[in-house]
């Protein structure tokens, strides 16, 4: 597979706490850069005690600071909770800091429960008005307001490359008619992936953005140096994830979480994570090869559910090393 891949880093907070995890992020995305992933992206989520990209906009900054070339982008805003200017003027600053290097994907999910949404101060209506504001966010960027003497300093004519995210039909349709490229979240949303992206692929109209149809598609990656590490690792994630879902949150022996999974809602669970590749690196390039092509993608973003810095970090050098991303890098 010759298809760029790239990195969505979920920011978790381990027991090390939250200053750790950004300097995690940081280390990562500078090894990444030297491995030959094309993008990092991270995700707008709020009032999760897991996840530090909260402040997406914030932490994109300070990872670019601290690298050199690799794109950095949000996978994404969640623009339902914000105004578009607002987000026109925060990724204008950061293409002008960066001129080259951000990316800016869009998303019309909460990103939280119904308190956190009063929190936010979102118009629980706010999504319904999503297709009209990512035309006036891109209006922004493009110098062309679409609302009278307002404009987006700094954000006029820096031409920030937008995404549409979906796990739904209602994406891969508004992508194809902005003509814009669509993101699909399977590594977490797996059930309408082939339509939505034969709907797109199908529809897509050509734009001043994008002549063809790109699809970047998500998955789950655990590379380690052994099977059974791996087995062992993805055994782990799902049971931090079913005690999370389906458990409350509460603290549960492996025997317990294992019942948990076993139980129709940690099927269900489980099948969040239907397109996960897991093993040896050679393992896991075979999966992701198969993927691509199920996919129809022209680019892969990899997340892992992994928690351990150590392995965490591993699996995505792993992964660049079986990929051969240095060569393509380079070529």
């Amino acid at each position: 597979m010759s298809l760029p891949l790239s990195i969505l880093d979920l920011a978790h907070i381990g027991d090390d706490g939250i200053a750790a995890t950004f300097r995690a992020s940081v280390e990562l995305a500078q090894h990444a850069e030297e491995w030959g992933y094309k993008r990092i992206w991270f995700a707008e989520h709020h009032n999760m005690a897991s996840i530090a990209s909260s402040a997406t906009s914030v932490l994109i900054a300070h990872v670019a600071a601290h690298t050199n070339s690799i794109r950095l982008g949000a996978g994404g805003i969640m623009l339902p909770n914000h105004s578009p200017l607002q987000i026109a003027e925060q990724f204008g600053t950061l293409e002008t800091l960066h001129p080259g290097r951000i990316d800016l994907g869009l998303g019309r999910a909460p990103g939280s429960d119904q308190n956190t949404m009063r929190a936010l101060r979102r118009d629980p209506m706010a999504a319904d008005t999503f297709p009209q504001d990512v035309q006036e966010l891109q209006a922004y960027f493009a110098g062309q307001t679409r609302i009278s003497g307002v404009n987006a300093y700094p954000g006029k004519d820096t031409h920030v490359p937008l995404y549409i995210l979906g796990s739904s039909l209602f994406g891969a349709r508004l992508a194809a008619a902005l003509g814009l490229p669509y993101s699909f979240a399977s590594h977490f949303a797996p059930q309408a992936l082939e339509d939505a992206v034969a709907i797109y692929r199908r529809d897509f109209q050509p734009s001043a953005e994008l002549a063809e149809p790109y699809v970047i598609a998500g998955v789950n990656v655990i590379a380690a140096d052994t099977d059974d590490e791996a087995q062992a690792l993805f055994l782990a994630a799902k049971r931090r994830r079913v005690a999370a879902m389906v458990g409350g949150g509460r603290t549960f022996t492996d025997a317990e979480a294992d019942l948990l999974l076993e139980s129709p809602a940690g099927q269900q669970v489980l099948n969040m994570v239907r397109y996960s590749a897991v093993g040896t690196p050679d393992a896991v390039k075979d999966y992701l090869d198969g993927f691509a092509t199920l996919a129809d993608a022209d680019e892969l973003i990899v997340a892992t559910q992994v928690t351990d810095r150590t392995a965490w970090l591993r699996s995505f050098e792993l992964l660049a090393k079986a990929m051969d991303l240095g060569s393509a890098a380079n070529s």
